[in-house]
């Protein structure tokens, strides 16, 4: 299913570029006579069911990935930003012998239990030229039910969970997206997302090729090469997170008209803050679309398109995608409540490797997936998330969810991204703390903007404790780490 795509994009579009990381770049030929290739040596290399992948966003990523598919594994892209004894749980709960990676994180792949097969070792030119010669095999007869994909959500905690997503969850997501962001060829596409993250994967990868669009990968993310990127390449479409965007704002050289090829630029894996949509919009002329998805959902759930969006929302939900908005007592809710946010569809995970127990806890009998996120619909149909059912704090037996005071700090004109936590409180329980980072040159005092939030929301919501900073801890997709804010304190 996945490599019947590449081999029609390779059919179809032969001589396009399929994918350029600034030291190469590969047409859908090459792209489908590497994969060919790498197909035969991961079938030499292992014989386990599961090929480990260990490579940032580059022709290589892809190359592997449909190489491992090809040989009829399933493939588990490992986060090269964690430490050993992270990965070393991941390598273990997976079960891998092998992992394909690149020279750069020698150091890091030879303290884990497993054994490394480097890019660069193989000799990929050579076996190219004798794959010229050989009647290239058909992709492999699969079950659409089959685990293609598992994604770790989490290699931070004694007990990561691998999300397996299937060859129908991954196909149709990909077609749906398509259809209902109203995405045509020819496009050329901006990867400067991770490709172990299901974003990246989903959007930057798997997406193109069903397009048989360009993606030019920048492996390691830079605001400034990002946009000069986009520049030189009359880049169409960009996915990426808010704090990406937010760091290209921040650059002081990049010019007005960087993004004037600019087709559909979204934004997802966190809230979009206000001030980072209206300057893109005002300097670069780009309106940012906001999507929403989860690994455990492929990931795409709703999106808003080029024509079809309502600012403040994560637009509507993709084609063959159903949402309710259910109470505690798993009722549907009316349109404008707020409640916990239930995904059904073709893109909803198979489970989690080996955990049926936690599966059973967020997959109903049904296939409804219980997302912990918080939302509502509105008349028109178009979603918003509102909170987070595990960041809410309860202050003085009040309900309060972080995003509505994130979204009032960064309604301040100093202010580009805020990010709230909760905290101990001897008299409320909890109390809220801000962490603040403020526009270019602007320099906003803590009580300034606690008598800001006072004009908007209730006393109890005003933070307790402001801190302005001018940058915090990220994840490898740019997400502000809440759990680091906390060391911070």
């Amino acid at each position: 299913m996945l490599v019947d795509a590449l081999l029609d994009a390779c059919r179809r579009f032969p001589q396009t570029v399929a994918v350029s990381d600034g030291s190469r770049s590969l047409t859908y030929k090459q792209l489908t006579m590497l994969a060919h290739v790498l197909r035969d040596v991961i079938a030499r290399k292992t014989e386990c069911p599961r090929v480990g992948v260990m490579l940032p966003a580059s022709t290589a990523f892809p190359a592997v990935f449909f190489g491992s598919l090809w040989a009829g594994r399933t493939v588990i892209p490992l986060n090269f930003l964690l430490q050993a004894n992270e990965l070393i749980r991941i390598i273990e709960d997976a079960q891998l012998d092998c992992i394909f990676t690149i020279g750069h994180f020698r150091e890091l792949v030879e303290a884990l239990p497993v054994r490394a097969v480097y890019f660069e070792e193989l000799s990929l030119k050579r076996r190219m030229l004798f794959a010229m010669f050989k009647r290239r095999p058909p992709a492999p007869k699969v079950d659409p039910q089959a685990t293609a994909v598992i994604l770790y959500t989490s290699g931070t905690t004694a007990d990561p969970k691998g999300v397996e997503l299937t060859y129908r969850n991954l196909q149709s997501n990909c077609l749906d997206a398509i259809y209902s962001l109203d995405i045509a060829p020819p496009q050329t596409f901006l990867n400067i997302l991770p490709p172990f993250h299901v974003f990246g994967l989903t959007a930057n990868v798997l997406v193109p090729v069903f397009l048989g669009a360009s993606v030019y990968a920048i492996p390691r993310f830079n605001p400034l090469a990002a946009a000069r990127m986009a520049a030189e390449q009359k880049i169409t479409v960009i996915l990426a997170i808010p704090s990406m965007y937010a760091a290209i704002l921040r650059t002081k050289s990049t010019k007005p008209d960087t993004f004037r090829s600019i087709y559909l630029a979204i934004s997802g894996g966190e809230p979009l803050p206000d001030s980072v949509r209206t300057g893109f919009a005002e300097r670069f002329g780009v309106a940012l679309r906001q999507g929403y998805g989860l690994t455990e959902t492929s990931p795409v759930v709703s999106a808003g398109s080029a024509s079809v969006h309502k600012e403040g929302t994560v637009g509507k939900p993709i084609r063959n995608v159903q949402v309710r908005i259910a109470g505690p007592d798993g009722n549907v809710l009316p349109i404008g409540q707020d409640g916990e946010i239930f995904i059904h569809g073709l893109n909803v995970m198979k489970g989690y490797y080996r955990k049926p127990e936690e599966t059973r806890r967020v997959l109903d009998e049904q296939g409804w997936f219980s997302t912990g996120d918080i939302g509502r619909f509105d008349n028109d149909g178009f979603l918003s998330i509102t909170g987070r059912a595990k960041e809410m704090l309860i202050i003085g037996g009040e309900n309060v969810f972080p995003r509505e005071i994130e979204a009032v700090l960064e309604m301040h004109e100093s202010v580009l991204q805020a990010a709230v936590i909760g905290v101990s409180d001897g008299l409320r329980g909890e109390a809220p703390v801000a962490f603040v980072i403020p526009k270019k040159d602007a320099t906003p005092t803590a009580d300034e903007l606690r008598n800001f939030t006072r004009q908007h929301l209730a006393g109890f919501k005003t933070p307790k404790r402001i801190e302005i900073r001018d940058d915090l801890p990220t994840g490898p997709t740019g997400k502000i780490l809440k759990r680091k804010l906390r060391e911070m304190l």
